[in-house]
């Protein structure tokens, strides 16, 4: 094979293997943008919007906050915990926590639990107003 030739035909072959490889790349964008991966657990979310009294130190409000951290370490069924407030949209409230259980089961015997009933007397006499939900997955 003369020199030009193969020339050409290792051109056309490293054309060849561009286009197969931007193929391959705009399939895999394709197939990666409609895929979006997520679960639906069938842990319980337990969110509170607080509001401290204004007559409450902020050290008193930080002890308050870390006794969730506290309970989650004694009540069996608490799998995460999130004390730090990233976005509040009730401007009248002073934060949000959120403990998420294992199960329905869990969050029911952390109501009744004694650890939690302890904490939550103190809570209450430092909160002014909260609202609670809970949510989970069908």
């Amino acid at each position: 094979m003369s020199n030009r030739k193969q020339r050409i035909w290792q051109i056309a072959i490293g054309a060849a293997i561009f286009l197969a490889g931007v193929t391959a790349g705009q399939l895999h964008a394709k197939s990666a943008a409609v895929v979006n991966r997520f679960g639906q657990p069938k842990t319980v979310l337990h969110v509170v919007i607080y509001k401290f009294r204004d007559n409450v130190s902020n050290n008193d409000r930080e002890i308050a906050i870390n006794g969730i951290k506290d309970m989650a370490a004694k009540i069996p069924g608490i799998k995460n915990i999130w004390l730090k407030t990233e976005r509040n949209q009730i401007k009248d409230f002073s934060g949000v926590y959120a403990i998420e259980f294992t199960s329905p089961d869990a969050a029911a015997d952390y109501a009744e639990s004694p650890v939690h009933d302890a904490w939550s007397k103190q809570w209450q006499a430092e909160r002014e107003n909260s609202l609670s939900f809970q949510i989970s997955n069908p």
